[in-house]
């Protein structure tokens, strides 16, 4: 297509194989609107407003806290359960009620997240790039060099959007060029290895033309580490199971033999998750742990401790404090949510509705502090003899403290008032109240109010620790455990405040990949991290996770039996589980003056079907438009 003016962008066919309005497009307004593709690309000030245009469209792909609008993934994983709300898009995903005919979605639309938003924003990207070098678009004339960095980010833009393609459908389209209407309407989707090499080589492009860093009001823009970041992230995804050796029932993925396992992607994923860590600028590392506040600061953003609270300062402030920001994040985007979707989370009590609570599956994750000054597992064969007790799992054992940051649970001070999900509002099942018995706590400040104005942006796309998790697992995937990625992960846990690794899974590859899952469930809870982990590790038709499944339903007459008589849950996505007060004399838990012990039971079985959900279905017009898409397996 030869776009003759900017208008037509905005309205003609988009690649999503599918006409519709882009109606996101800043350009649909006037007096703009009749300024032709040359009157654009001649003047540095339209273009970087494109650029810009296009930095908002990538944050509507990829909200960590709301990616599907008004509800985070977590509530379609193990990590929490969602409410009905607004139409209780996670429940419908939960139930299986969704195929390539429809997606759960908040009044019938997308986010930005799926196929077709997707493409739309990637022929933007190539809009501009294709316009820039045939316009020869002139520079910034009052910052020379600006326009070098604009053409820098959007190569990253381009190559950041297709790994969100492939990180839900697999083997994608790269489309590297504008799609015009004399072209035959013939595309056919690459093998995920494929795709993998093209975003990296669009990454290298980004970087031969982004700064090392930005600052000032300019803090946030795409710079190297963050086209660093892309290329570990999309290297570590080529080397799990589901692209790297991983057996899939009923496989039909076109490239199914490119799949068959090569140590060299761990190799990659090494140097790639290698490269963030080692990335210096004047020689100092670019990125480190934020370590703001001390290990005696238990205190509200107010500097009081008012609220009994067990969270660290620095617990709570790393999401918040810009220094946290320039220090650990490698690439973010801003203001997802305001302080109304913080009473959507409260506990009743507080005026709160709930939307999204931790499950039993999550909670257990959170190890405990041993006697010997190490953490264990809560489901560890010594965890009963070093005193944890699962009638009193909160205060039995000192836990994990990310877990008193992540969690609210029975017993617990928030705000002041001790949680009670026995009786009240705050009781299971009450209107409003958790199913679960726990409410959520990540992100929050004890001392906020709904009433009073602020923006939520954490957490990141991603930070620091996540580059060391990939770097950890591809050591210990290409030779083992060392002292090296030891000492990486304690830095993590020890700017938490938790206990160090025990030493033997210094020589023990298969208990230090136990700690490296379990560290990054914990670390990267409720941030957009255990959809995709969950997938790309086929945890739902892992044999060893199905053997667990097959003992839970030989546990018992009923579910809530089966429940409380085998634990660690399977994760298998095909369940949750809670926990629920019981009256107790011997209970060590008083609330209100009466004793309880705590007790394991079922909330619900989910649907997870293989192969069907490991991979989202291509809808179903895209299919008929162009047909050389074959459809994702089972689906």
């Amino acid at each position: 297509m030869n776009i003759k003016n900017i208008y037509i962008w905005s309205t003609f066919i988009v690649f999503g194989l599918s006409l519709f309005a882009c109606s996101d497009n800043f350009l649909d307004r006037k007096p703009d609107d009749q300024i032709d593709e040359s009157q654009v690309f001649t003047r540095y000030n339209k273009t970087d407003g494109l650029v810009t245009d296009l930095y908002a469209n990538i944050r509507s792909a990829n909200r960590p806290l709301v990616f599907f609008n008004n509800f985070s993934t977590a509530p379609v994983t193990d990590e929490c359960e969602g409410s009905s709300v607004e139409g209780g898009a996670t429940n419908e995903f939960n139930s299986g009620d969704w195929s390539p005919q429809g997606f759960p979605t908040n009044n019938n639309t997308s986010c930005g997240e799926y196929w077709w938003d997707l493409y739309a924003k990637i022929r933007k990207a190539n809009v501009i790039l294709e316009g820039i070098k045939k316009y020869n678009t002139p520079d910034n004339p009052l910052s020379p060099g600006d326009l070098n960095s604009r053409i820098g980010e959007t190569y990253f833009m381009r190559a950041y959007l297709h790994y969100l393609a492939a990180r839900e459908y697999g083997e994608i389209v790269y489309v590297n060029h504008t799609v015009t209407t004399q072209e035959s309407l013939v595309f056919k989707r690459e093998s995920f290895q494929s795709v993998v090499e093209k975003i990296c080589q669009d990454c290298d492009s980004a970087i031969a033309h982004v700064p090392v860093q930005w600052s000032g009001q300019d803090f946030g823009r795409v710079d190297k580490g963050a086209c660093l970041g892309l290329k570990a992230v999309i290297r570590w995804m080529a080397a799990t199971p589901l692209w790297n050796g991983g057996t899939l029932p009923s496989d039909t993925r076109q490239f199914k033999s490119d799949y068959t396992y090569n140590a060299d992607r761990w190799v990659k994923a090494r140097d790639a998750a290698k490269a963030v860590l080692d990335f210096k600028i004047n020689g100092a590392p670019r990125y480190s742990l934020y370590t703001g506040h001390t290990s005696t600061d238990f205190t509200n953003d107010a500097g009081q401790n008012t609220s009994n609270s067990k969270v660290y300062a620095r617990l709570w402030d790393m999401y918040y404090d810009m220094a946290s920001y320039k220090q650990e994040a490698v690439f973010f985007v801003t203001n997802d949510k305001n302080q109304a979707w913080q009473g959507d989370v409260y506990p009743p009590s507080w005026g709160g509705g709930s939307r999204q609570m931790p499950v039993q599956e999550q909670v257990d994750e959170y190890e405990y502090i041993a006697p010997d000054g190490y953490g264990y597992p809560v489901y560890s064969p010594r965890a009963a003899t070093d005193g944890y007790d699962d009638g009193n799992p909160y205060a039995s054992v000192q836990r994990d403290p990310r877990f008193y940051r992540d969690v609210i649970y029975f017993g617990s001070t928030f705000k002041g008032k001790v949680i009670n999900t026995a009786s009240g509002s705050d009781k299971i099942n009450a209107a409003n109240s958790t199913t679960t018995g726990y409410f959520l706590h990540k992100f929050y400040k004890e001392s906020w109010n709904r009433d009073k104005s602020f923006n939520i942006s954490a957490p990141p796309i991603w930070r620091l620790p996540e580059f060391i998790y990939i770097y950890a697992e591809a050591v210990n995937q290409i030779s083992g455990p060392n002292q090296e990625i030891y000492d990486l992960l304690n830095q993590v846990r020890t700017r938490s405040f938790m206990a160090p690794i025990p030493p033997a899974a210094i020589s023990d590859k298969s208990l230090m990949n136990e700690y490296i899952q379990r560290e990054r469930r914990v670390e990267l809870f409720y941030e957009n991290d255990r959809i995709w982990h969950c997938r790309l590790y086929l945890e739902p038709s892992s044999a060893v996770e199905m053997a667990k499944e097959t003992a839970w339903n030989a546990a018992g007459s009923d579910n809530d039996t089966k429940s409380q008589n085998y634990w660690p849950y399977p994760k298998c996505q095909r369940m949750i589980n809670g926990m629920r007060p019981v009256e107790d004399p011997a209970g060590k838990i008083v609330v209100n003056g009466k004793h309880y012990r705590m007790q394991r039971y079922f909330v619900e079985s989910r649907v997870f079907n293989a192969p069907r959900h490991y991979l989202f279905p291509i809808m179903y017009d895209e299919l008929q438009r162009c047909p050389t898409l074959l459809q994702n397996p089972g689906w």
